[in-house]
């Protein structure tokens, strides 16, 4: 494990809704810390991403636009692809639809910042190439989710209530 390895992390809050909501926002050490928890268990040295908090509205339209999908969803990752000619650590930007967060949360009898953690976790493993879409990749990278959040003291987000 890279004892190190830090996830530098370029804050956006531009959600401004419900007061409530807005107070459940992480704040740039959680995020970075959660980020950073990847980076190292994976050993990976450091790495940039943005993180963008935002309303219904911006996340469905980047769900359109970019996944075909006319709905607000709770993470969308949007890898940055480098020329190797060009020394950037930059792994690309996550964007994170608080009202879907809240209500999810919610619904699941969740703590808010446990689903914040497994949302910022699960983006940044999107950042880096995993992905859930053939049942062995969704397996392993669960079973990834669950060991990373077990290291914050968080249930597995993905068993049965």
């Amino acid at each position: 494990m890279t004892a190190n390895a830090t996830a530098l992390v370029d804050y956006q809050q531009a959600y401004t809704g419900n007061d409530e909501w807005q107070a459940s926002i992480p704040s740039t050490s959680d995020v970075t810390t959660w980020a950073s928890l990847v980076l190292s268990t994976l050993d990976i040295d450091d790495k940039e991403l943005t993180v963008r908090f935002v309303d219904e509205n911006e996340s469905q339209t980047l769900n359109r636009d970019y996944r075909g999908k006319d709905k607000p969803t709770n993470v969308l990752s949007f890898p940055f692809e480098c020329p190797p000619e060009v020394p950037l650590n930059l792994l690309g930007d996550l964007v994170v639809c608080v009202p879907v967060i809240v209500k999810e949360a919610k619904e699941q009898h969740k703590p808010i910042a446990h689903h914040y953690a497994h949302m910022i976790i699960h983006g940044t493993l999107h950042l880096l190439g995993f992905d859930h879409i053939e049942e062995a990749d969704a397996t392993e990278m669960e079973q990834l989710e669950i060991a990373l959040l077990a290291k914050l003291s968080i249930d597995d987000p993905y068993q049965d209530d």
